[in-house]
């Protein structure tokens, strides 16, 4: 048979196979309608219909991509919202090649220590074809069970798709189940416990990032089935971000949409992860990819890490004074009361500064408690707005040193430094120059010391330091907010991470 036209009832299933197997393999026919067009002579004949329906099997193996294992049975969700059912065959259809709909979710997911664990492995390659038999099989086996679709990139890297934000955290979470050796889920119906060969596999930590739900961020299939658009860029921004808050501990971080549209789903019928009180969104604030601000949160689903909901509001609180620009009081006082309740809620801790702080020789939680308030008093009652720079710089210090102080709480304590540092190298500058127009009545009968010391570098900087805090200095505070005013542009703070 060289041609439809060809065809009567006589032609074997075999024959006819080999005809349209023909055509798709030469890419002479890539989507169902094409195909369906192509043999509409023989459709009054039902027994072509199982013929053709192969004949899609392949076509879709060949030219659908990432998508190519979707089918109505296995991922109802993800048929509905991808494929344009054919009327005749509704378990065959063409997918869609520009998918802006809202019911769409990417988790971009990157395995910890995967290129470690193939250094040490190259001497035993039977564990190297473990792991990758794992990756490529149970992660697969872990999607579909979730109604997602899965596959792997760069080795370590791993794309899923979702029709969900259920189905999305629900296969993120089950495959850093599987690999972590943990039970967060707890779901029954998704083993995650490892069998075979895969248990002597080591414990490996996943970082996840997960977008979508939103119609303004379109994902487009390329024509060899791959995917493109922001929504795929997105997710492996805030993959990279979470990589960056946890380099070796496993992290999720998503798109705020992605835990709104969750609680809205979550609202109409209970999931698992409800039920057994797996998981907490904390707030992350906005984050920067490359010009687009997107609200984000961190999926806490780690027993031990739950202890972020007591200062979930105080993070709140701070990032809408950071969004309404309030750096005369309000931003430095909720800083304090942040890292307040982080030392107060974290679990103990003792470190050894590199330098005696405040006659401090250790830090506990209960001396970085201290260490805040003695910080908010200079600020905020002394005006000493030097010294109270001084704590923070302190601060960063301690809060590095700290095992698993918060990476994110870090971040914005070292961002905002650095903007009371812009701004207080300002007010120095004009500070300075009213000391050496009021010296004489600053300093007293210090005066001809003080001159002297201008050759002197050291004593000069510490007799300065003397004079910034004299009362003979007035209206501090009113220099400091004309500062705020000034640099006012200067002054705006965003968390920026990614590629610049």
């Amino acid at each position: 048979m060289k041609d439809i036209s060809e065809y009567h009832s006589g032609i074997t299933e075999h024959e006819f196979f080999s005809f349209l197997y023909d055509k798709v393999m030469a890419k002479e026919i890539v989507t169902f309608s094409k195909l369906k067009e192509l043999v509409a002579p023989a459709l009054r004949d039902k027994s072509t219909h199982p013929v053709i329906m192969k004949a899609f099997q392949l076509l879709k193996r060949l030219n659908w991509g990432f998508f190519a294992a979707v089918c109505p049975n296995t991922h109802k969700k993800l048929w509905k919202e991808m494929v344009i059912p054919d009327r005749d065959f509704p378990e065959a259809g063409d997918i869609k090649k520009t998918l802006q709909i809202s019911n769409l979710y990417v988790a971009m997911l990157d395995i910890h220590g995967y290129t470690k664990f193939c250094m040490e492995s190259r001497k035993n390659l039977s564990m190297m074809h473990t792991l990758d038999w794992a990756i490529e099989n149970e992660i697969k086996r872990i999607s579909n069970q979730c109604g997602a679709v899965s596959q792997r990139e760069r080795g370590d890297e791993i794309v899923v798709v979702a029709a969900s934000a259920t189905d999305a955290l629900m296969v993120t979470l089950c495959i850093i189940d599987y690999f972590g050796k943990t039970n967060n889920v707890n779901d029954p119906s998704i083993p995650t416990k490892r069998t075979g060969n895969a248990e002597a596999l080591p414990i490996f930590k996943i970082t996840g990032g997960i977008t979508g739900g939103n119609t303004q961020s379109p994902l487009i299939i390329t024509e060899r089935g791959n995917l493109a658009g922001f929504l795929l860029n997105s997710g492996a921004r805030l993959q990279t971000r979470a990589n960056e808050l946890s380099p070796k501990e496993s992290r999720v971080m998503i798109a705020k949409q992605v835990m709104m549209n969750y609680e809205k789903e979550d609202a109409a019928s209970k999931c698992i992860l409800t039920q057994n009180n797996s998981i907490y969104f904390f707030d992350t604030g906005h984050i920067e990819f490359k010009g687009v601000m997107i609200p984000t949160c961190e999926v806490v689903f780690e027993k031990s890490e739950r202890y972020k909901e007591k200062f979930a509001e105080d993070i709140t609180r701070l990032f809408a004074s950071i969004r309404d620009g309030l750096w005369e009081q309000r931003i430095f006082q909720d800083l304090m009361e942040l890292l307040t309740k982080v030392a107060q809620t974290m679990p103990p801790f003792s470190i050894t500064p590199k330098q005696p702080i405040n006659s401090m020789q250790t830090i506990n939680n209960e001396s970085y408690v201290t260490l805040c308030r003695l910080a908010m008093k200079a600020y905020c009652v002394s005006e000493d707005y030097y010294t109270a720079m001084e704590f923070l710089r302190n601060l960063i210090d301690i809060s590095e040193q700290i095992p698993f102080f918060d990476r994110l709480i870090f971040d914005y304590l070292i961002g905002i430094t650095e903007k009371y540092q812009l701004l207080l190298d300002a007010f120095e500058k004009q500070i300075d120059r009213e000391i050496d127009e009021k010296a004489a009545h600053i300093f007293g009968d210090h005066y001809k010391s003080w001159v002297a010391s201008k050759n002197g570098c050291q004593i000069y900087d510490k007799m300065r330091n003397i004079g910034r805090k004299s009362k003979e200095i007035t209206k501090k505070k009113n220099m400091w907010l004309n500062m705020l005013v000034q640099n006012k542009e200067k002054m705006e703070f965003t968390l920026y991470s990614g590629k610049k």
